[in-house]
């Protein structure tokens, strides 16, 4: 904690001598590691993500760990993916998830990796099947696995979340379903799709 707090007066310091000048985007998981990332999020007040604890004059930054509510609209579709269309977006507008083959909105990816890897730090394996869908992939899900509205698996195309790049389906033993169940909102990550445990939406909260 000691080194937290050294980390935050140097960024004082820092921020007091370059008011001029503008900083190119910073990446804090990059910069500072997950770990002391992690930290900082878990001793500042909700209302305070770090990136305005560290913001510097110009610069910006990648939301995640539970943050971006006002990057979404009420129904949770990213403001910056709407134009593209469900199902419709580019890989360049999406972002990896560190360590697979998958993708996200990007702050939806930074808030899924930090889980993965507290859930890692916990002992606890967590699989991934599906992450974005696009729309092909969904009308083919319908075919082979029915409307969700009719007793299948699966939404009708145009609606999914994945189709937004903002839920992921994944491979959960007991353990960490439970593990899920009890950590994933401070991800920023719910549970909200009855007969599918294994469907998680990203939810950004502040």
């Amino acid at each position: 904690m000691e080194a937290v707090v050294a980390i935050g007066q140097r960024v004082a310091q820092i921020q007091s001598r370059i008011a001029q000048v503008s900083a190119p985007p910073v990446d804090f998981e990059t910069v500072l590691g997950a770990a002391v990332v992690a930290e900082v999020e878990r001793t500042t007040q909700p209302s305070a993500p770090l990136a305005a604890a560290f913001a510097l004059p110009g610069a910006t930054t990648t939301t995640g760990v539970g943050g971006g509510a006002a990057l979404v609209d009420a129904k949770g579709v990213p403001l910056e993916l709407k134009a593209y269309g469900n199902g419709k977006i580019p890989s360049s507008a999406l972002s990896p998830i560190a360590g697979t083959s998958h993708a996200l909105w990007a702050p939806a990816a930074r808030s899924f990796e930090a889980l993965l890897a507290a859930a890692r730090a916990a002992g606890v394996t967590i699989g991934i099947t599906d992450s974005y869908r696009t729309y092909e992939t969904q009308v083919d899900l319908v075919r082979r696995k029915g409307l969700y509205s009719q007793g299948g698996l699966a939404a009708k195309p145009g609606t999914s979340m994945h189709g937004w790049g903002v839920a992921v389906d994944l491979r959960l033993d007991a353990t960490a379903q439970a593990w899920m169940r009890t950590n994933a909102g401070r991800f920023g990550f719910v549970e909200n799709v009855a007969r599918e445990p294994w469907h998680w939406q990203y939810v950004p909260t502040h």
